[in-house]
């Protein structure tokens, strides 16, 4: 938890820094990302809100992701999950959005997409985007935590290099 929080405190100076503010799109993670940053007072300056969309129906009424990238690709895919951090910004007052699907386990793996698989997309209203695919070992609160992690250490990673 404690790197969590320093990623957390990091993310929120370097988006102060740059007058830039987040919005997060999550599925397996149920809003991990956003309870992180909501940890660090002062996140308001910041953090403009949250999609939880854990369902695919969510997916598509609140963030706009296509029912035809569901249904080709499937929710745990780079390309929802782009579509999840592009509808996440055209739908809050963010400036750069992270997205997150998975299988966080223990169930609902397969050969082609295994438990630990997480998918994310970090996207800005600049035009910049970022998607990744990463293969977490654990149990099911390892792999969220995880993937909190690394959503947010993505974000700091953009932005101390623009």
């Amino acid at each position: 938890m404690e790197l969590q929080q320093r990623l957390s405190e990091q993310v929120g100076e370097l988006l102060l820094a740059r007058q830039q503010v987040l919005v997060t799109a999550e599925s397996c993670t149920g809003g991990g990302v956003a309870a992180a940053v909501t940890d660090i007072a002062g996140s308001s300056a910041w953090f403009d809100r949250a999609f939880v969309t854990y369902s695919n129906e969510a997916k598509q009424e609140m963030i706009g992701v296509r029912a035809e990238t569901l249904a080709e690709h499937g929710a745990v895919s780079e390309p929802v999950v782009i579509e999840m951090a592009q509808g996440a910004l055209a739908h809050s007052n963010g400036t750069i959005a992270v997205s997150i699907s998975g299988i966080a386990g223990p169930g609902g793996g397969s050969e082609e997409k295994p438990v630990g698989m997480v998918c994310f997309a970090w996207a800005d209203k600049q035009g910049w985007q970022q998607v990744e695919t990463q293969f977490f070992a654990g149990d099911r609160q390892t792999v969220r935590q995880l993937a909190v992690q690394h959503a947010l250490a993505g974000v700091a990673n953009h932005l101390s290099v623009s």
